[in-house]
């Protein structure tokens, strides 16, 4: 396959070289470890555990409740300190299990032992997905068990892994891919035994030669496997676009990639599958790249989660003295926290330090729109920001959903391309709760009519 791209877009600097040649280091935190609750899409889990209880790596703390919602394992041993609120990354307290850490790591019973995939039918495979409480690795957050159980199972016949990894300044997925390549690839092979008349595509953006390279050597003589390198453009790893380049069709506004034949899924979270799978490894860690202006000692990390930021930029002051702002994920689509003493979840693939804060900059440098057209010119799914903004601004939900407000996948580009400095992405997110309670309003009014 030759390289693809999709129209709109931007192209900010990559900051990749900061990090990309930074091999995979294991940080071991020493601190207590909070998790909370709900660290994925739908419903927070529950607690299995109580206060004193000791706990091993990888033993369940808390369990799903409902179908969108996912389990959440202990990545450390030691005993359960206490069960209380605490600050998430957005700010909000939420129900979370602190773990004293004994610093010891031991395992609970099972962890790490080999099964044999080939050996397992679809059911027993996705059963073994939601056990281990995976969950997409790119930032979505959603149950990846619900994923593999379309609703026309026969119909699947591309299963796309999002190696893109198009944010500015992140490389914990390149390093995947680099030096972990047989875990991405086998994971897709534990999918394709789900979908065994799918053939697995692992789309790259073309400036991670290395990753490109360990891939095609770890698929080499399979023809269920490709390569699709990706031309550099942000957001290059959209679902939507990557759906477009594997299938040549565009999904319609409110579709699924499997309604196309489509499953997508991150790198990691293959990577996660193959370990649960396999190795009977539920999902407790992931790779996380600590980068930007204002890292010390830019550096790719095998994180525990539960692992306080404080924790990490501390070691090896990795943090600049004067940075002013520490981003969960990339420039781009990533969450400012308020403190550091926020835990890390299964959603956080980043950490960007900052020495200056662009947000605060634009904030004085903005003025009215100007009607330049340049946020529809980059939007990479055609929308209007120009008119999304100016409904929520009249606080006219009812429009921001008829524009098709809610497709917006708050990617930051308008943003990026505006030159009255509009805080178009920021409005979006405020926007999108509201506007999705009185969709789902709307919709249950018209059921109600028939």
């Amino acid at each position: 396959m030759g390289k693809y791209s999709f129209r709109g877009g931007v192209h900010p600097r990559g900051y990749k070289e900061l990090s990309a040649q930074k091999p995979f280091e294991v940080f071991l935190p020493k601190g207590d470890l909070v998790f909370p609750l709900s660290q994925h899409l739908g419903k927070p889990a529950v607690p299995v555990v109580k206060k004193n209880d000791l706990v091993k790596v990888g033993q369940l703390i808390a369990k799903a409740d409902g179908f969108i919602s996912a389990n959440i394992h202990s990545s450390v041993s030691g005993k359960v300190k206490i069960i209380e609120p605490r600050l998430n990354n957005a700010g909000v307290l939420v129900e979370s299990i602190v773990i004293a850490n004994d610093g010891e790591y031991t395992p609970a019973e099972g962890v790490g032992e080999f099964s044999d995939y080939t050996t397992m039918s679809g059911k027993e495979i996705i059963d073994k997905v939601k056990e281990a409480g995976i969950v997409g690795l790119g930032g979505a957050g959603f149950p990846t068990y619900v994923k593999l159980m379309p609703k026309n199972p026969e119909e699947i016949r591309w299963i796309v892994a999002n190696g893109a990894e198009c944010e500015p300044g992140i490389t914990c997925d390149d390093r995947l891919m680099v030096e972990h390549p047989d875990w991405v690839v086998n994971g897709l092979k534990v999918v394709l035994q789900i979908f065994p008349t799918a053939k697995a595509v692992i789309a790259i953006e073309e400036n991670k030669p290395d990753a490109i390279k360990a891939i095609r050597k770890e698929i080499s003589g399979d023809d269920r496997f490709s390569v699709l390198v990706l031309k550099v453009k942000y957001p290059q790893g959209g679902e939507r676009n990557l759906v477009h380049a594997v299938s040549g069709q565009y999904m319609e506004s409110g579709a699924l990639p499997a309604s196309l034949g489509v499953i997508v899924d991150n790198t990691a979270t293959l990577a996660a599958i193959y370990k649960a799978v396999c190795l009977n490894t539920p999902l407790y860690e992931r790779g996380l790249t600590v980068t930007g202006s204002g890292a010390a000692n830019p550096a790719n990390y095998i994180v525990k989660f539960g692992t306080l930021v404080s924790e990490i930029l501390t070691f090896e002051d990795d943090i600049r003295l004067g940075s002013k702002k520490v981003i969960l994920g990339g420039p781009m689509m990533g969450v400012a926290i308020p403190n550091l003493d926020i835990p890390l979840e299964k959603r956080n693939n980043a950490l960007t330090c900052l020495l200056e804060d662009d947000v605060e900059t634009a904030q004085k440098q903005m003025t009215n729109c100007i009607r330049c057209g340049k946020c529809i010119r980059v939007c990479p799914l055609g929308l209007y920001p120009q008119m999304m903004a100016e409904a929520v601004e009249r606080n006219n939900l009812q429009r921001f959903i008829d524009v098709h407000g809610l497709d917006c996948i708050q990617c930051g580009t308008c943003n990026y391309a505006c030159p009255a400095k509009r805080p178009l992405t920021q409005l979006f997110k405020q926007a999108k709760p509201a506007a999705m309670a009185l969709n789902r309003l709307n919709q249950a009014k018209k059921e109600g009519g028939k």
